[in-house]
């Protein structure tokens, strides 16, 4: 029997999360996203919360939970903000995920401790300024061995969590032989690691994005984060669980906007009506709970493949392409419900708006999914 019902556990998480979301988050992330600045009270709760380690094991500090979880909350708190829910899929999936996944003992056991408290974060550099969709060939960072340590010089753009006050490292994929990518774990604060200033973004104001440059920066052999050579492997492994969490955020925005449009057309009057009551606005709401729904099941069934150990390549790009759209369409579309207020930032649909449209690109742009689609029907390659 097919049941998408949330266990006893799961929906006490999310209910746990939609409070947090509702009660801290959405009095105060607008003035944060308005001024640039990262929220580190809201990543402070969110740490005790044990967000930052709902999927790793007790062992290293987590909460001995499952990536469905992290994807639930994740869901909830995009519902109010993108910010907050982006600094945690990429302290989870990027910072701290290749780590647990494909660390050595030493570091699991050095460094997962504080990421899963949230004390600290961790970055992930892997696209590089003229990079773009082709990480592999697009590569220029280049690392090699010499007495003992790699050596490494080159520059990375758009990494998540990368310069904060509490970013511990960031994982750097780099070429340390011909066409052989290896991933090597960078300390902040390491000389001559230098980490730019924050980019002047479009969205996702309240989160911290850098470009990083590479000068002769050394770090011991044994920084190297899973076996010389597989960082590209291991890449593609980290964004397919990757596009499943922003699938989830995706659905949480996509659903903040029909909870937004909901209760401002209750209230908003014109014509002597409420515009509720008008069919042309409640044709666009029906479409925008439709969109939020499917991509919801579309996340949810990647999931459940991922969990299973299945094969989920296909469905990860399904849900993400999925799903990014309906953030896009949905905010767009309670932009145009909300009027002029909503080209106001004062309503969180403006914020909506402009947070959407990096869903399409980051993780793999739309383009990608649907090539990976593609493959997976048996099309040409």
């Amino acid at each position: 029997m097919i049941d998408f019902r949330l266990g006893e556990e799961h929906e006490a998480l999310r209910q746990t999360v939609a409070r947090f979301a509702r009660d801290v988050v959405a009095p105060v992330i607008g003035d944060f996203y308005e001024r640039g600045e990262f929220p580190y009270d809201i990543v402070a709760g969110m740490g005790e919360m044990g967000l930052f380690g709902l999927p790793f094991p007790e062992e290293y500090g987590g909460m001995g939970g499952d990536y469905f979880a992290l994807c639930l909350a994740l869901e909830e708190l995009a519902r109010v903000d993108s910010s907050v829910a982006i600094t945690l899929e990429a302290g989870v999936s990027l910072g701290a995920m290749p780590i647990f996944r494909f660390g050595s003992e030493e570091q699991k056991r050095e460094w997962l401790p504080r990421l899963c408290s949230g004390e600290r974060l961790a970055g992930f550099g892997l696209t590089e300024p003229g990079g773009g969709s082709d990480v592999a060939g697009g590569m220029r960072t280049t690392a090699r061995l010499e007495d003992g340590h790699w050596v490494i010089n080159g520059s990375k753009s758009f990494i998540t969590n990368s310069g904060t006050d509490i970013t511990s490292f960031v994982t750097v994929t780099a070429l340390t032989g011909d066409r052989e990518i290896s991933a090597i774990l960078v300390p902040s604060g390491t000389p001559g690691f230098t980490v730019g200033q924050k980019y002047s973004k479009v969205g996702w104001s309240a989160s911290d994005t850098r470009e990083l440059a590479f000068e002769n920066v050394r770090v011991p052999e044994e920084n190297l984060v899973g076996p010389r050579g597989r960082g590209y492997a291991q890449f593609l492994r980290t964004l397919d669980e990757g596009r499943v969490a922003i699938a989830a955020l995706s659905v949480g925005l996509a659903q903040g906007c029909v909870d937004e449009s909901l209760r401002y057309v209750r209230e908003r009057a014109a014509f002597g009506r409420a515009i509720g009551e008008y069919q042309a606005i409640q044709f666009k709401i029906a479409d925008m709970e439709t969109r939020a729904h499917t991509a919801r099941i579309a996340y949810y069934a990647a999931a459940a493949k991922m969990l299973s150990g299945e094969p989920f390549k296909k469905e990860a790009a399904i849900a993400k392409l999925v799903a990014s759209n309906a953030a896009m369409d949905n905010s767009r579309d309670a932009t145009q419900i909300f009027g002029g207020y909503g080209f106001m930032n004062e309503y969180p649909v403006g914020r909506f708006y402009r947070d959407a449209k990096i869903l399409e690109i980051g993780e793999g742009t739309s383009e990608v999914q649907r090539m990976i689609i593609a493959r997976a029907l048996d099309l040409p390659a």
